[in-house]
């Protein structure tokens, strides 16, 4: 069983929405305020919930308070804001949940990339103006810290296991720095572009989908659309700051996935060839890998006029599909490549980090309950450069490995 969310958004998605609705599904105050206390810039707001109701509906809507009397020190923040390495920096002195820690940086990347792209400028010197800037800290770093907290799974990609449904585009104008713009903004845009989002109009002219819910949205969900099957088995509710004509409410279902394995689509390429180099294999081989193929591999197979060739086979992702074909036309001889697509059963898996006397090694662990550990595989190469270094054999490196994941976990036999 995974355990993974679904973000429903009727009413477009925000920062503070996405907090209302972890408070609502049972992340404490507390360990939110505690933990975000540690970025150091606990003086600049206060954070605050309470249930307010929005046409009728009780949901939580969680609040950053500015506090406005600055001192001296802060100066130089009202005038130049932050920039994303100095908020980087915040976040990896935090010390904050691995994975929070993670997601959270992957979130103001993803914006300052989408922002940067508005301006014209690298992510680096993207500016996250003084209020802004506080704001975003706290929605994306408390969001990243609520969706840790509620246990979700991650993905074989360190990500959470969230997926989203469509986002209503909104209309209308918003003020903003530069005077008013017109919405969607264009770093919502951006946004959605830079991840092929699914969005429809629900009629509503207001800004529904900003910046800071849009860069959670595009950076954390595995997937847009309709619901995976699931279970259900809490609902929280987040409240948005107006009132609209339909309860402007973001609903987060927390769920278990009923398929387990999970069951995905994936795309398989193949063609013969007995007219090439056995040198350019090896370079196709590389260049796959490069574009995103999941494996590659050859058969050795009999061909017409009694000449051995090679049945060369690719497996790849649908969307990745059309770079992975252009390489085999460009790299080999073929004149036709055949497509088709199945369905494969993947176990969940995630890397971890296992501590060996000689440096650290990833891990990949996969597993089908939550309870039956599948199979706990070291990566080949970290364990290749100890062996390298310390000149020991790599059986032994890898044994090592296996030997202290199992002992860290508790495991006795395997």
């Amino acid at each position: 069983m995974s355990k993974f969310a679904y973000i429903q958004c009727p009413t477009g998605i925000s920062g503070d929405m996405c907090l209302g609705a972890l408070v609502s599904l049972g992340v404490p105050e507390e360990y939110l305020i505690e933990k975000l206390n540690k970025l150091g810039i606990e003086h600049e707001y206060k954070l605050r919930a309470e249930f307010v109701h929005r046409n009728g509906q009780q949901a939580t809507k969680v609040h950053v308070d500015l506090t406005h009397h600055h001192h001296h020190d802060d100066e130089h923040h009202h005038h130049h804001g932050r920039h994303l390495p100095e908020i980087e920096q915040m976040i990896l002195n935090a010390e904050l949940p691995t994975r929070a820690e993670a997601w959270s940086l992957a979130v103001f990347r993803q914006l300052a990339v989408a922002e940067g792209a508005v301006h014209g400028i690298a992510p680096e010197k993207v500016h996250f103006h003084e209020v802004g800037a506080v704001d975003a800290i706290a929605d994306i770093v408390g969001t990243c810290l609520g969706l840790d907290w509620l246990g979700i799974d991650s993905n074989e990609k360190g990500m959470p296991l969230l997926y989203c449904s469509a986002l209503p585009t909104g209309g209308g104008t918003v003020r903003a720095a530069h005077g008013l713009m017109a919405v969607p903004v264009p770093a919502v845009l951006k946004l959605w572009e830079m991840r092929s989002c699914p969005v429809y109009s629900n009629g509503i002219d207001k800004e529904l989908v900003t910046p800071t819910g849009a860069a959670l949205a595009t950076t954390l969900a595995a997937d847009f659309g309709a619901p995976p099957p699931m279970t259900i088995k809490q609902v929280g509710l987040g409240a948005g700051s107006i009132n609209l004509p339909i309860p402007n409410i973001l609903q987060i279902w927390l769920g278990e996935s009923t398929i387990s394995p999970l069951i995905e689509t994936i795309s398989i390429l193949e063609t013969q060839i007995d007219d090439l180099n056995p040198q350019a294999i090896g370079y196709v081989f590389e260049a796959l890998f490069a574009a995103g193929a999941v494996d590659v591999f050859t058969c050795a197979i009999g061909m017409k006029k009694s000449r051995p060739g090679i049945l060369l086979t690719v497996i790849c992702h649908p969307e990745n599909l059309l770079k992975c074909e252009a390489i085999l036309f460009r790299e080999t001889t073929t004149l036709g490549i055949r497509r088709s697509t199945q369905e494969r059963a993947i176990l969940q898996r995630e890397i971890q980090q296992v501590e060996t006397q000689y440096g650290v090694v990833r891990v990949k662990v996969a597993w089908m309950g939550k309870e039956v550990r599948a199979n706990v595989q070291p990566e080949y190469e970290d364990c290749a450069e100890l062996a390298r270094k310390n000149n020991i054999p790599w059986r032994e490196i890898q044994q090592m490995v296996l030997h202290n994941w199992h002992t860290k976990n508790g495991v006795t036999e395997y």
